[in-house]
């Protein structure tokens, strides 16, 4: 396994996207960290998500995507940290990413969801993108998180994500 690389160790500028997430943060936690083949349909995307290994304190998988530039393929490796947070670090073809995401509790019900992360380009850096704009994208998909979170709230685990 290698090793554990820390945000600050990764060059280059450092992204931060906040959402309030409509369900309290153990919801939240258990939700965003139940990776899935079908996480790809909501958030409005076409890869393919295959998982290569769940522990109560890690899980492993890869995508992977036909773009009209060629494959897009990434493994991840996520160390989850429960009760609140997870790291995350990305391999890929196209570019290499470490972040870390936090939940915090909010007045309601609700959660505070915060993802910083680094990345740096791999072997092709295939889709330039200025920060700003990778950072409204992400906050996009996220919300599209937010929203089947909020969906899926209060139905058994086994209706969530529609998957089981």
């Amino acid at each position: 396994m290698p090793r554990r690389l820390k945000r600050s160790e990764v060059p280059g500028p450092e992204y931060h996207v906040r959402v309030t997430l409509p369900v309290p943060l153990d919801f939240a936690f258990e939700w965003c960290t139940d990776f899935q083949p079908s996480d790809a349909a909501l958030e409005g995307e076409s890869y393919e998500r295959r998982i290569l290994s769940r522990t109560p304190r890690r899980v492993v998988f890869e995508d992977l995507e036909e773009l009209p530039a060629g494959w897009d393929w990434a493994r991840y490796e996520v160390d989850l940290q429960p009760p609140d947070g997870w790291h995350m670090q990305r391999t890929g073809n196209h570019a290499h990413i470490v972040g870390d995401y936090r939940l915090t509790a909010l007045p309601g019900n609700k959660t505070q969801f915060d993802l910083w992360w680094r990345r740096r380009p791999a072997l092709v850096e295939y889709f330039r993108m200025p920060k700003k704009q990778r950072e409204r994208s992400t906050v996009v998909a996220w919300k599209r998180f937010a929203r089947a979170m909020g969906r899926d709230y209060g139905k058994p685990s086994a209706a969530r994500k529609g998957t089981r």
